[in-house]
């Protein structure tokens, strides 16, 4: 752990921001440029093993790649580190109005659609994963953490040995071993999106094996039984975002999300 003050590769630590399973996250600031404050990420001393340090690398390699303000901006990596944008207001959860998260899936709809007009995956939508700015009005959400993007051409013809996911938002397609598409993002962005609106992902068995047979099997909730502000139209539009068939699914995220806010602002 560093501490504020301390200096690492070039930049002063100002403060922890989180610490998560194999990295920690700082506030810091380059030592020359006083007036520009980022968030650094370092691995631990236990976590920098060949996997973990090329993890790093591909996340920000496939963040570079994208100018799209509500994608994060990378500034520079070395071994077991990368320095990246400052987003300062917390999870995408936090924001306080359902006007507020529409606005914010909307952005990081489009930033997702970007994304897969130039060929990559990011295979690790969900919540924890959009920040937002404190001027939210302003500067709106941020797509966070690439590293467990996928590079769509590398996956023509063959099926990847390994993707990692988070189980509440995997499609069925990435349970079962196939490669990732857009569809693949699309799916997670409606569980995303279900669980910003109703406050649980659409699936929730209490078992991993459980869960993975919902995202296999179970049809998609009808959410407007459970909670009666929804509109009918919510159940019909999530319900084909989260078809089992990726190809059954909207062309765009940007779209999915614009009928979603429709039938929410309706």
């Amino acid at each position: 752990m560093l501490a504020p003050g301390q200096r690492f590769e070039g930049y002063v630590i100002d403060a922890t921001l989180g610490h998560g399973g194999y990295a920690t996250v700082y506030r810091a600031h380059d030592a020359e440029r006083l007036d520009r404050a980022i968030a650094l990420k370092v691995l631990g001393e236990g976590h920098r093993q060949p996997a973990q340090l090329a993890r790093l690398q591909r996340e920000f390699e496939f963040a570079h790649q994208l100018g799209h303000p509500h994608a994060v901006t990378m500034y520079e990596w070395g071994p077991g580190w990368l320095a990246m944008e400052l987003v300062d207001g917390g999870p995408v959860a936090g924001l306080p109005t359902l006007a507020e998260r529409l606005t914010a899936l909307a952005q990081v709809a489009d930033a997702l659609d970007y994304a897969h007009q130039r060929g990559i995956v990011h295979c690790d939508v969900k919540p924890s994963n959009i920040l937002v700015s404190q001027d939210f009005s302003r500067f709106g959400a941020v797509l966070i953490d690439f590293g467990v993007a996928h590079a769509v051409a590398k996956d023509v013809g063959r099926r990847p040995t390994h993707i990692e996911a988070s189980l509440p938002y995997s499609a069925p397609e990435l349970l079962q071993g196939h490669a990732p598409s857009a569809a693949t993002d699309e799916y997670a962005l409606a569980c995303t999106a279900v669980e910003l609106v109703t406050g649980s992902p659409p699936f929730s068995a209490s078992t991993p094996i459980a869960l993975v047979e919902e995202h296999l099997h179970r049809p998609a909730p009808r959410f407007s039984r459970q909670i009666s502000w929804l509109p009918h139209a919510f159940d019909s539009i999530l319900a084909k975002a989260l078809a089992k068939n990726p190809d059954n699914r909207y062309e765009s995220c940007a779209h999915f999300i614009s009928l979603i806010a429709r039938a929410l602002r309706s």
